[in-house]
């Protein structure tokens, strides 16, 4: 049988290779839900992408495949020596600039398939004109404003610029303009490319570049102002969001050239990460409707300083000390946070949960929606070092344990665990859920410093009767606490 045989038989059940990639796509975002499937469930993903590359460029006819293979060597070598080179604390913002990429990719595929039209006067595929004229407009858009919006997230979580909300005046109005402007060129763009006539050869493209033009730079303003106005805070909600919008750009391409397998798989992460972005919300409050708007980051105007309610109120403590707490608990909650994840003190974290749970105390861990700077940070870094599945409790569940929790230790969480959410109405974490950590028994909270939160506010469970302060690095605190335990 010959290669010409097997790639016309590959390209005719195409289709059925694209669904079948859907299918694992489903079941692998079906097994992510739990951490101990978790990673059958990439496996299986990454498997359903395999098929799909191999099915798309098996079947486009006469390709140069020693030049496609060298190309995705060259990429794959990239991406393995990233993924073992960037430290677990920076996986947000790869995260990041992969949407970010992933959004370009569909916005300059789809600018070339244009191009391509104007030349020769035929769709890719042999797509409905007008179809693949408008899924070209909103590709071009979906693509670019996921690009800068994640490359502006990317650079603030690198501190390559201030984390901090930079919210243009008359933002709302601004976003509104951008937006209609992207509507107004990307209907010109369309009622001029299909008026077109190509029976005297290739047609001019100057009118329709300058319209295609117009769509890219509203996306870029556009994806700018929304990205620029979010702050630290909020991180996870624009990552959430920015994941959806590279999905629904890819989603767009695949109206351009009728692949069954990009409009699937692309709608399937467009829905996705839009219920991941609605989860995000409900966790920290924010208006679901009001991000999608561009509205991400409540005005912050609180009145109470820090000095207010820190000034001369702070206990510390020493690991040496705060053994006899420990000894004296049964229940423990360990509450990991960004602090956590910047000193890499998972692997410190569970010689403490070992050291105390071999001698018969209850130990879990309270794992807020929002903690570190993605949806899930702290799974990930506790799965890493093997923290027992069952023994990561969600926020409801966490909740109810540390109401009977003998000891509750704080590892650089901050804005997850602020009594201020509650009432203090003029705050930006005001109606945030958050963990009832001042209801535990005992409070140990390790941190660097008094600093505040991405929200920028103090915290008074600092200052509850009950709260002991330990000053220092998440992972020397917890190395020299294993030390002083083994050692009482």
């Amino acid at each position: 049988m010959s290669f010409e045989t097997v790639r016309d038989a590959i390209h005719s059940l195409t289709p059925i290779f694209y669904l079948i990639t859907v299918v694992l796509f489903i079941f692998g975002l079906k097994l992510l839900q739990s951490p101990r499937t978790a990673r059958k469930g990439n496996l299986l993903s990454a498997v359903g992408m395999l098929i799909a590359i191999v099915a798309t460029l098996l079947g486009q006819g006469i390709l140069n495949y020693a030049f496609v293979l060298i190309i995705m060597a060259v990429g794959s070598v990239i991406g393995v020596y990233l993924a073992y080179k960037v430290k677990m604390t920076d996986v947000p913002q790869f995260v990041a600039i992969l949407n970010g990429f992933g959004g370009a990719v569909s916005a300059v595929v789809g600018i070339a398939e244009f191009l391509v039209y104007f030349q020769t006067g035929q769709t890719p595929g042999g797509v409905d004109k007008l179809q693949f004229l408008t899924a070209v407009a909103a590709d071009a858009f979906i693509g670019t404003l996921t690009f800068w919006g994640s490359l502006i997230a990317f650079a603030k979580l690198q501190g390559l610029i201030s984390e901090k909300s930079f919210v243009l005046w008359g933002k709302n109005v601004f976003n509104a303009l951008f937006l209609l402007a992207a509507l107004v060129t990307g209907a010109f763009l369309v009622t001029v490319g299909n008026g077109l006539d190509f029976s005297h050869g290739p047609a001019d493209v100057t009118s329709a570049a300058w319209f295609l033009g117009g769509v890219v730079l509203a996306a870029t303003l556009l994806g700018l102002t929304l990205a620029m106005a979010v702050g630290g805070a909020d991180m996870p909600i624009i990552i959430a969001l920015f994941i959806s919008y590279a999905g629904l750009s890819a989603s767009a391409l695949g109206f351009t050239n009728a692949n069954y397998g990009l409009i699937m798989a692309g709608s399937l992460v467009g829905a996705s990460g839009l219920i991941l972005t609605r989860s995000m919300a409900k966790a920290i409050n924010r208006n679901f409707w009001a991000i999608l708007l561009g509205n991400i980051t409540p005005p912050a105007h609180q009145t109470t300083s820090k000095d207010d309610i820190y000034a001369g109120r702070i206990k510390t403590t020493t690991p040496e000390e705060y053994v006899g707490v420990l000894d004296a608990a049964q229940t423990i909650v360990i509450v990991p946070g960004y602090g956590m994840a910047v000193a890499q003190a998972q692997g410190a974290c569970r010689d403490l949960f070992n050291e105390l749970s071999a001698e018969g105390k209850e130990v879990y861990f309270a794992v807020h929606p929002v903690a570190g700077r993605m949806p899930g940070h702290m799974n990930v870094l506790l799965a890493e070092v093997n923290i027992p599945y069952d023994r990561l409790k969600e926020l409801d569940e966490s909740n109810e344990l540390l109401e009977n929790a003998d000891v509750a230790i704080i590892l650089g969480a901050n804005d997850v665990v602020n009594p201020m959410a509650r009432d203090a109405r003029d705050t930006p974490i005001y109606g945030m859920p958050i963990l009832d950590v001042d209801k535990a028994g005992s409070i140990l909270v390790i941190k660097r410093s008094l600093s505040p939160g991405f929200s920028g506010i103090p915290n008074p469970l600092f200052v509850l009767d009950k709260t002991l302060m330990m000053f220092m690095d998440a992972k020397p605190a917890l190395q020299e606490l294993v030390k002083a335990w083994k050692e009482r």
